[in-house]
């Protein structure tokens, strides 16, 4: 047995205000449980979503990074989860170029009556981030 002490995975959530942060809080009413891995970051509107906020939580020495809004066609101010939805396939791509892997970084559309969705979304990036930390 190795003496070295696994490093916990660190992920930053940039949740919107309107659909999965409540969401993220139906989770807890509905007694669905994830992981405490996740730092959640309320944010009004994934369209609003700074790509360089994503960047500077790598920096940061963030593990994973999770962005998740409402689903298209359901957002508060109409049309900004397809803003995100366009740009999130380029930034993904982006960030592989910098040597950012594809399991680190993640996208989901959850609803503000998806507790036990955003939980198993949760879960996912966990694993993911945990299968790259384990396997490179």
């Amino acid at each position: 047995m190795s003496n070295e002490k696994k490093k916990d995975i660190n992920v930053v959530g940039f949740l919107c205000n309107w659909c999965s942060y409540a969401g993220a809080d139906m989770t807890g009413l509905g007694r669905n449980i994830y992981p405490s891995n996740i730092k959640i970051i309320r944010i009004p509107c994934t369209g609003r979503m700074d790509p360089m906020m994503i960047i500077e939580a790598f920096h940061n020495g963030a593990d994973g990074v999770l962005v998740s809004g409402c689903h298209p066609g359901d957002c508060h101010y109409s049309e900004g989860n397809f803003y995100w939805r366009r740009r999130y396939p380029h930034l993904k791509s982006l960030m592989e170029h910098f040597g950012i892997d594809k399991r680190r970084f993640h996208a989901s559309w959850v609803s503000a009556s998806e507790g036990k969705k955003f939980a198993e979304v949760v879960k996912k990036v966990v694993a993911d981030v945990k299968d790259w930390q384990e396997n490179g």
